[in-house]
């Protein structure tokens, strides 16, 4: 292995099938996008670069690997190159140089090294003109391959709601799971190839990854690993805003985190950087088990404190004998606005998942001196992660105490049945399924208004469109009904 000075900083020694390369983060990428260092290697049959020497070369972002032949004699035969090249359109990594006898190659190195850096560091301004995180989102199950489609779209969502730019999405359907990569080892080095290739700097899978999976691919690459929990997890940390909602995230990641620190180096770096390196993951590589322990603890007893002020504030709402109704649904289907819309209000809304995350209460009058507590909670969402919803079932648990449920959803969305399926889920965790519910189908407007009457009778719904207050009289008027 020798750097660009010349200097060779390893000897590796390897057998008639191959050699090991040594662990090489200490060369960084930096701009060049390459590690500054090459790999010159014996061929004891004077055969040309193998799969596995290209492999190597564009996984490890090598300057180029070469491979002198050994001739019949016992004498260098030909040597055999291959260089990194740029992002395009064939989609290759590398280039192979024609192979020429040992003793006639004359190739100008620097010239040559030179020229890489320079296409190299041209396909990196391009792509630093995009700021931010560059991911490719990968799905690899069991499911089927239309499950698998509105998983993955779902997951885009995510990334967008995190500020991550999603470069391509890759689904793959293994027959069975790799233990230690989700999918094949050769599957796994293409997808990390190909994500390089493309100036991505993050790989999200679909799926939880087990701590030994997030440290099997981590040390295949330098780019970050992370998975559905750990990007829901950010996106949370980013949005938190009260000291309630703050200590919820902070204990969900850290118990995300407890499990998964099975050693230390740049795989847990990768592991608690997170997107932008927000929340808790940016506190650590020194950290260990004892402390975050000490801190889950005193994160417990602080929310057991908010806890007490929430009780406080509830018993005084069931007190006032003030019916209370609650606003629950899937992630993004339009609850805050709703919520605007009847109490004339300002909670903020954003065309992003998990926009809301800090529950929003607010009074809503009815006609003869009628009133009613209409509360806003944080959006659901297929396979919430587990600590997650542990955390926020203290604030969750307050819609035990509702007299009504306003299932809002999203009627424009091609999913929505799947994601009524997901909230019902998560009702029946927490249990709530109990308490009377009213399902409002939102977007009306969207929709063809046939489809939407038809679907309003089988699911014995009121449709709405939460921008359009006008719309909203079927629903108070239901509202208004089921409550006096």
């Amino acid at each position: 292995m020798v750097d660009r000075r010349g200097e060779i900083h390893h000897v590796i020694v390897g057998d008639q099938k191959e050699i090991v390369i040594p662990d090489l983060s200490e060369f960084g990428f930096g701009m060049k996008r390459t590690r500054s260092i090459r790999c010159i290697h014996t061929h004891l049959k004077d055969e040309a670069l193998t799969q596995d020497d290209l492999t190597d070369l564009a996984l490890l972002r090598l300057d180029m690997i070469a491979a002198v032949g050994v001739a019949n004699d016992g004498l260098p035969g030909h040597i055999y190159v291959a260089r990194l090249i740029p992002p395009n359109e064939e989609g290759k990594a590398y280039k192979v140089l024609d192979k020429v006898l040992f003793h006639q190659q004359n190739l100008d190195l620097e010239d040559l090294l030179n020229d890489i850096d320079k296409e190299l560091s041209l396909s990196r301004e391009r792509i630093d003109v995009e700021k931010g995180d560059r991911a490719v989102i990968v799905s690899a199950s069991l499911k089927s391959k239309s499950d698998q489609e509105d998983s993955i779209e779902e997951l885009r969502e995510l990334a967008r709601t995190a500020g991550v730019t999603v470069l391509d999405a890759v689904i793959q359907r293994p027959k069975v799971l790799h233990p230690r990569y989700l999918m094949g080892e050769g599957k796994i080095k293409e997808l990390i190839i190909k994500s390089l290739q493309g100036g991505a700097n993050l790989i999200i899978f679909d799926q939880d990854l087990s701590p030994t999976q997030v440290k099997s691919i981590g040390e295949m690459t330098d780019m970050r690993v992370i998975d559905r929990t750990q990007l829901i997890l950010d996106i949370f940390a980013r949005r938190a805003h009260s000291r309630d909602g703050k200590v919820q995230v902070e204990l969900a990641q850290l118990k995300y985190l407890l499990p998964r620190l099975v050693g230390t180096g740049k795989a847990l770096s990768k592991l608690a950087g997170g997107i932008g390196g927000r929340g808790p993951g940016e506190m650590k590589l020194e950290i260990d088990r004892r402390r975050i322990r000490d801190r889950i603890a005193h994160l417990e007893l602080e929310l057991e404190h908010l806890g007490s002020a929430r009780r406080q504030r509830k018993e005084r709402r069931v007190q006032s004998g003030i019916p209370i109704v609650s606003i629950v649904g899937y992630t993004n289907a339009g609850k805050s606005s709703l919520l605007n819309s009847l109490t004339k209000s300002s909670v903020k809304t954003e065309d992003l998942l998990f926009a809301t995350l800090d529950t929003s209460s607010r009074r809503l009058r009815f006609p003869r001196e009628r009133e009613i507590i209409i509360t806003d909670t944080v959006g659901f969402i297929k396979e919430l992660p587990e600590d997650l919803l542990g955390a926020f079932r203290a604030t969750l648990d307050e819609l035990k105490d509702a007299h009504l449920l306003l299932h809002v959803v999203d009627i424009s969305n091609p999913r929505f049945e799947q994601q009524m399926e997901s909230v019902d889920k998560i009702m029946r965790d927490l249990g709530i399924d109990n308490i009377e519910q009213l399902i409002v189908f939102n977007k009306m407007d969207k929709c063809d208004e046939e489809l939407v009457k038809i679907l309003c009778q089988r699911y014995n719904a009121v449709a709405v469109s939460a921008i359009y207050p006008e719309t909203l009289l079927p629903l108070l008027t239901a509202m208004e009904e089921r409550l006096f």
